[in-house]
């Protein structure tokens, strides 16, 4: 998959540290920081996603990197929408 450069390589790439920011902000609910902050572990999958940018930058992979900004973009606005001011 890294070695690809494709549009759907890139949201599938993107996707990876969303996941796993959901894994945890779910297996941490219970924790007071995480409360009081509940949107930081997706604001820290997004910072990975910038990393993953920067990465395959290096490669000169521009249709994976569309894919990832897109992916990211995306949930950026969903992370805006439902955890900073959800709906009433």
């Amino acid at each position: 998959m890294l070695n690809k450069n494709s549009l759907p390589a890139g949201i599938l790439a993107a996707l990876i540290f969303p996941a796993f920011a959901f894994i945890v902000a779910y297996l941490l609910k219970n924790n007071s920081y995480i409360v009081n902050k509940p949107a930081l572990p997706y604001f820290i999958a997004i910072a990975l996603n910038l990393v993953l940018i920067r990465f395959f930058s290096k490669k000169a992979a521009d249709k994976t990197i569309r894919g990832i900004m897109l992916a990211t973009f995306v949930f950026m606005l969903l992370i805006f929408i439902f955890k900073i001011h959800p709906i009433r």
